[in-house]
């Protein structure tokens, strides 16, 4: 049998699932996670960049197709 690399799992949000900032966190409630692959909170700053990835669990948090974050400022 061929070993099967896991390929993260990609969770595409909305400019509305992001902060103020254009951070959002993982775990993730858009991220289906169960309690057995939690870990600590960790932010992700999407603000500058369309796509960041958690170094805990690998996961991929990328801005939908059309999404564009624009700072309040």
């Amino acid at each position: 049998a061929m070993s099967q690399i896991a390929t993260p799992e990609v969770v595409e949000l909305s400019v509305a699932d992001l902060s103020h900032e254009g951070s959002t966190c993982c775990p993730n409630p858009k991220a289906n996670m169960q309690l057995w692959n939690m870990h600590p909170r960790v932010y992700l700053d999407l603000s500058r960049q369309r796509e960041a990835h958690c170094a805990y669990c690998g996961r991929i948090y990328r801005l939908k197709e059309g999404e564009v974050f624009k700072s309040g400022h």
